[in-house]
């Protein structure tokens, strides 16, 4: 692992212990697919909360939390946020802006506090990345909405 990586892994569960929230990191090993990442979790795939980064405009950017199983709805999200454009980062921007790499982004302990709006569907217990790779912490989603003083809203759509 590169010191991004483990440094990442270090941010992160100093984050989480900080916000005071239970949670259990979790070191699986590298996944292919959803299906195999939440099978080494215990979990259901809607229980895999992917932390995704979007850029809102110029050096302005928002987590979005979204259930493994669903995608996010950009005309949704737009109209929340009431904005006419939103963009994906490529993956050294994320990496900039977060100090995470992708694959392994989280909230907790990002470079920056930017906000952040879980899916409503984002609930009970969840598994969110960690800050690296084949690492995650298993969470109770309303402890992490609250400690993030995320904007719970229905921002995604269903996958395909």
């Amino acid at each position: 692992m590169g010191t991004v990586t483990s440094s990442g892994e270090e941010r992160s569960a100093q984050a989480l212990a900080a916000a005071g929230i239970p949670h259990e990191i979790v070191r699986h090993g590298p996944v292919g697919s959803l299906a195999e990442a939440a099978a080494v979790r215990g979990m259901e795939p809607a229980q895999i909360a992917k932390t995704i980064v979007v850029r809102r405009g110029d050096d302005d950017y928002l987590f979005v939390l979204v259930p493994g199983d669903r995608k996010i709805s950009w005309p949704k999200l737009r109209d929340l946020l009431g904005v006419k454009r939103l963009s994906m980062p490529d993956a050294a921007t994320a990496l900039d802006v977060t100090g995470y790499e992708r694959g392994t982004i989280t909230p907790f302990g990002s470079l920056r506090a930017w906000p952040v709006i879980a899916d409503s569907r984002v609930t009970g217990v969840i598994s969110i990345g960690a800050g690296g790779h084949g690492v995650s912490a298993t969470v109770a989603a309303d402890d992490v909405i609250r400690a993030l003083g995320a904007n719970a809203a229905d921002v995604t759509d269903p996958m395909g």
